[in-house]
This record gives C-alpha cells, structure tokens and sequence, in this order.
C-alpha cells in the first residue's frame, strides 16, 4: 500500500480501507495511533506528542469527529475503528503464526482477555502479558524486548499507550504495535459494545457516555471545539 495521507489541524491521517491497514502493520511493523479528536487536541498542546503521531508509521480515524472534520475539510476518508483494527491484526498475525503481547487495564481484565482471545483466535500465540497497573516502566519494556512479540497491543489509554509504543519502537523495530485505549474492556466481556446501529451511525461514543456519564466531561467541550477548529482550519486555507 502506497500512504495516501491527508491532513487535519497539522497532522496527517493514512486515508486506506480495514484490509489496507492490516496488511501495511503486517508488513511494514512499527507504530500504529487510532486517533481521536481528543488526542488531535492534545497534540496542539504538546510537541512530543505531534512528534510520536507525525512519525507513526500509520495513523488510523478512529474517532468519528476526525472523519466529521475530515469531511469537513473536503477529505473523504473512511474511520476505522480501533477495536476492529485490533482484532483483524491479531486474527493476521495468528493466521501466520506470529507472535502476540498484551499491555494494559486492570488485572482481572487482562486475564479474562487473554482467555476469551485463545478461545477466539485460532493459532494464538501470546508470549507476554501485563496489566496496566506496573510502576516500573522499564520493566515492562524490558520483558517485551525479551518476548520478542511480532504484534504489541498496548491499552492504557492516550497518551500514555502512544509514549510507551514510541520507547519501544527502536527496541522492537520489527513489531507492528497499537494502542487500543479501552478495547480490551469489551474483550474480556466486562464491557459490553455499542449495538451494531451505534457502531453504524458512528455514535458508539454516545452509547458509552449513557452508559458512564462521567465520560460526558472529557468529550465535552472537547468535541464541539475541535469541530470549531476544523471550520476555522476550512476558512482559513480558503475551502470555501
């Protein structure tokens, strides 16, 4: 796959299908960010941040404000959700008998992810897992080293799963790996996902801010002000 990117408030976004994503992370490894309109807001304010994004390797829509502003932007780009991206890459990697490790949420979740994956995915080989509660980084970064893992999936939510990925990246050059916020919540069947028609419409983040309202203060005003700052972004490059 040839990167066709496009751009929104500075930052480039991989405009590719599902098949086309999986088979780039297979081939090529490295970094892949499932951005959100949150994490775009994040990156005005922090340069590290605009760097990890910027040399990802591929970065996905995964949130459907950046497909609204992207489409406000005259970009017809298709969001990929991450959950989903997840899945098909370890469904790949199993396929070819690669590698597998887990980084992320409480314990209990991970061990019930772990369990329902192997019931899942046929061919699995999960050679390293931990939850997200460590204190000591380098250890966890270490053990990976160690694994060797060919897929890395790393859910501690952004930025925090964005900045491990990119200290391991010139440890782990060949690895594809992702960061997956709260994806393996829904694995491990604690979690339940929006019904296919959120999933559809795209509003799966309306169905989880009913479901936990305390999520209604982190997607508000953080939403409606990055869409204000698409428009401003159209306006000012003379769109229309």
């Amino acid at each position: 796959m040839d990167r066709d990117r496009v751009k929104i408030q500075g930052l480039g976004i991989d405009n590719c299908s599902m098949d086309e994503a999986v088979d780039y992370a297979y081939s090529n490894g490295g970094q892949i960010v499932t951005i959100n309109p949150e994490m775009i807001s994040y990156a005005k304010k922090n340069p590290y941040f605009t760097d990890i994004v910027s040399s990802a390797e591929l970065v996905i829509p995964d949130g459907i404000g950046v497909q609204i502003g992207l489409k406000i932007l005259g970009y017809d780009v298709k969001r990929i959700p991450g959950i989903e991206l997840g899945k098909a890459l370890i469904t790949k990697f199993s396929d070819n008998n690669k590698s597998v490790a887990l980084v992320g949420a409480k314990p209990e979740i991970l061990k019930l992810t772990v369990k329902n994956l192997i019931k899942e995915v046929e061919n699995i080989n999960i050679v390293y897992a931990h939850d997200g509660y460590y204190k000591d980084e380098d250890e966890i970064v270490n053990a990976l080293v160690d694994s060797k893992p060919d897929l890395v999936l790393v859910a501690l939510g952004s930025p925090k799963q964005e900045f491990l990925i990119n200290k391991l990246k010139t440890k782990l050059p060949k690895s594809a790996m992702i960061g997956l916020g709260g994806s393996f919540d829904v694995w491990s069947g604690v979690v339940k996902r929006a019904p296919k028609i959120y999933q559809k419409l795209g509003l799966e983040w309306l169905y989880r801010t009913i479901k936990e309202p305390q999520r209604l203060k982190r997607i508000f005003p953080a939403l409606p002000v990055f869409i204000f700052k698409v428009l401003k972004e159209r306006l000012f490059d003379g769109k229309c």
